[in-house]
């Protein structure tokens, strides 16, 4: 049988969820498949080609309609909880995609459309390209926690009710600071030459 690039990202998906990530190997995969994992060379470079393919697939079945009419700020609380909700859904999720930005080989989309709605607020590319950053970051990082202690709870490694009950609320808390902060640097609107021309006359 002749696999596709697709079936093998989404062989490696369910190897993921059902494994973890220290798992996901290319020999596993190859094996899920009944392949030798030289197969899987033919289409992707590497190991970390495909786990970005991996990711960015996770990321986009989890993808949602943006709202452009929408303001900013709900624009930014919709697409964090979509990104976080993407990580959530599948085991180590924000590990792997947290790991596969860092190396700069995918996962780009988020930061790519949490600056758009930034900027929609009259910020520099530079000041929204930051903020996007660091929202992205504290996604990761809460994720990546809720997700540790759900998985160490599972193993009787802890025994408290697992983050994930009270997760949605600190996430909802801490983005509401981060975003808190973005709005004490919002752009100064300028009158226009028409609005000061009409505030004269008055």
């Amino acid at each position: 049988m002749r696999y596709h690039r697709s079936d093998i990202v989404e062989r490696a998906i369910g190897v993921l969820d059902m494994y973890g990530l220290p798992d996901l190997s290319m020999r596993r995969i190859a094996g899920e498949l009944g392949l030798q994992p030289s197969a899987l060379y033919h289409h992707f470079d590497n190991k970390q080609t495909l786990l970005a393919a991996v990711a960015d697939e996770l990321l986009a079945r989890g993808t949602r309609p943006d709202r452009p009419d929408q303001p900013w700020d709900e624009r930014v609380v919709a697409l964090s909880n979509e990104l976080r909700d993407a990580m959530l859904s599948y085991r180590d999720g924000a590990e792997l995609v947290a790991t596969v930005h860092a190396f700069g080989l995918g996962a780009h989309a988020p930061v790519e459309r949490l600056t758009a709605a930034i900027r929609s607020a009259g910020f520099d590319e530079e000041f929204a390209g930051s903020a996007a950053i660091t929202i992205v970051y504290f996604v990761f990082g809460h994720v990546s926690d809720e997700q540790t202690h759900v998985q160490a709870n599972s193993v009787g490694a802890i025994d408290d009710a697992p983050l994930a009950a009270r997760g949605s609320e600190s996430f909802a808390l801490g983005l509401a600071l981060i975003l808190d902060g973005v709005r004490l640097r919002m752009p100064v609107q300028r009158p226009t030459a028409s609005s000061s021309s009409s505030t004269m006359k008055s």
